[in-house]
């Protein structure tokens, strides 16, 4: 039996999936897309936890009611027979995020994606119960202590009471959330709402809480096949290498180009601040969620030392290498229109439909 061997790059394959996880701490960041980031968590979780409550003309608003066969949403009544609408939903849904990939990346993954959206919510929580980076970091390392176990079961007794009411929410969606909260304050609930309760609060802890990055780099089929979606033309987080190396520490005042170094003063912050844990200036790389806390440190850093900014940036390849880039190229106007068909066939759809047809016979 003849056997290979292998390879360093397959040794080092081997030890990125096998080794033990190091628990990344994400270092708070400021800046021109932090606040965007911010602003898309408290749209998306206010929507989510405010929607159940909201009334429509006598009925809950947006209500699945799966044993009436019924769906509510703000007037629109579906029923069985208009499934083909969720089909059609489902495929205008990933036909948008191969549009939005193509042209801009991955800004679902950094912006919009629950996962990243509750982690961000999570890790809020983290840094105002255990402090900022390297407070989280010394407390780790320290012994176990009273202070120590107090500060930790207060963060997770809190990750789990928001859970839960994540969890409350989800099922609010489908049992009327007024009714269901009444039999949960008479510990009335049936037993199918109370295991979608349980196991979503706890999906919600474990995902957010516990699994953070590695959802995204080990569960999320998103992230191995986004780069058949990716052209050069396609806007990514990316280090100017050229301007950056060679990388070296220096002060504010000293003259790079007598050091013969580049603009990159390998302070590191943009790894520190990254929730997936990687080196942006290796080059482009399938962890990389778009959420651009590299760029707002970078820039940090560049106004302090007096650089321009820009040495890590939302860019294309082609740009890099001083070529033209193209907007509207085949993928993206191929994308755009069938998008924009199967919008307009949903929208006419919808908007014609006849909610009953009855055929009676003699």
């Amino acid at each position: 039996m003849n056997q290979t061997a292998s390879t360093p790059n397959d040794r080092e394959v081997e030890n990125a999936l096998y080794q033990k996880r190091k628990k990344i701490y994400p270092r708070e960041v400021h800046g021109l897309f932090a606040p965007r980031c911010v602003l898309g968590v408290f749209v998306l979780l206010g929507l989510y936890y405010v929607i159940p409550w909201v009334s429509y003309e006598g009925h809950q608003a947006v209500l699945f009611d799966l044993p009436a066969r019924k769906f509510h949403i703000f007037g629109l009544v579906f029923w069985p027979q208009d499934f083909f609408y969720l089909a059609m939903l489902l495929v205008i849904a990933a036909l948008s995020l191969f549009f939005f990939t193509a042209l801009a990346g991955r800004l679902w993954c950094g912006y919009a994606c629950p996962q990243t959206v509750w982690t961000e919510a999570f890790l809020w929580m983290e840094r105002k119960i255990e402090g900022d980076r390297p407070r989280q970091m010394k407390l780790d390392k320290a012994p176990m202590s009273l202070r120590k176990f107090r500060i930790k079961a207060t963060k997770h007794a809190v990750w789990l009471a928001f859970a839960g009411w994540t969890g409350f929410t989800f099922v609010g969606f489908f049992t009327p959330i007024r009714e269901l909260g009444v039999s949960l304050a008479n510990l009335s609930l049936g037993p199918w709402e109370t295991f979608w309760i349980i196991f979503y609060s706890f999906a919600t802890y474990g995902n957010a809480g516990w699994l953070r990055e590695q959802v995204c780099i080990y569960m999320c089929p998103y992230a191995r096949f986004q780069s058949a979606m990716f052209d050069k033309d396609t806007l990514i987080i990316s280090y100017d290498e050229a301007r950056g190396e060679p990388r070296g520490s220096r002060k504010r005042s000293d003259d790079r180009a007598e050091k013969g170094l580049g603009d990159c003063i390998d302070c590191t912050l943009c790894v520190q601040v990254c929730p997936t844990g990687i080196d942006i200036r290796n080059g482009l790389q399938y962890q990389c969620i778009g959420c651009a806390a590299c760029i707002d440190a970078c820039n940090d850093v560049m106004d302090k030392m007096d650089y321009p900014r820009g040495l890590i940036r939302y860019t294309t390849q082609n740009r890099l290498e001083g070529k033209p880039v193209h907007v509207l190229r085949p993928r993206t106007l191929v994308y755009g229109l069938i998008l924009l068909a199967l919008l307009g066939g949903l929208v006419y759809a919808i908007a014609t439909r006849v909610p009953v047809d009855l055929n009676i016979h003699p």
